[in-house]
């Protein structure tokens, strides 16, 4: 009687617990959805892009070497741009300069985080351009072009993964 009893709290629990989770995501969704900004007569506020069509991020020829590197390894590293295409045999590895490889990090960064004039700072050394620093087989992305491969924060909660789990394994534990 007392497992039986266990058996459905904890049904219930699963059932609780596998709603809300769902519930999140809906309320997650919508939230995005509703983040899509309803065109105006003036662009949001930092966003360049919108000005006078498409920008790009380049890193500023003439600042320190130092800051320089320092700003490329950021954005490679927890800036989490995807720096494949300027590593030894990727198509933007060459010209093998410092001011090129950070101008193509520098740009992928600044286009996965919504082009904003924030997202091209580095520090002080990067400047938003409107001429294109594509060149041969390396092609620097543009808006719309790059999506980030990061999950939702929500996803990374713990609460939300052990319900995941839960929701999927608690029901083959409970049906034997």
């Amino acid at each position: 009687m007392r497992k039986n009893i266990w058996v459905l709290v904890l049904r219930c629990l699963l059932l609780l617990g596998c709603y809300l989770v769902s519930t999140m995501e809906l309320a997650v969704e919508e939230k995005a959805d509703g983040a899509i900004p309803v065109t105006t007569m003036s662009p949001p506020e930092g966003n360049t892009t919108f000005l006078d069509g498409t920008t790009w991020c380049v890193a500023l020829p003439g600042v320190s070497q130092v800051d320089l590197q320092n700003a490329l390894d950021w954005a490679c590293g927890l800036g989490m741009a995807n720096c494949k295409a300027i590593q030894e045999g990727g198509a933007c590895y060459e010209p093998d300069t410092l001011l090129s490889h950070a101008s193509f990090a520098f740009n992928d960064y600044y286009q996965q985080n919504g082009n904003s004039d924030i997202a091209c700072n580095f520090g002080g050394t990067a400047a938003v351009t409107k001429h294109n620093p594509s060149y041969g087989k390396c092609v620097f992305a543009a808006a719309g072009s790059v999506g980030s491969a990061a999950p939702p924060l929500y996803k990374l909660n713990p609460i939300y993964v052990w319900w995941q789990l839960a929701c999927l394994l608690l029901p083959l534990y409970l049906g034997s």
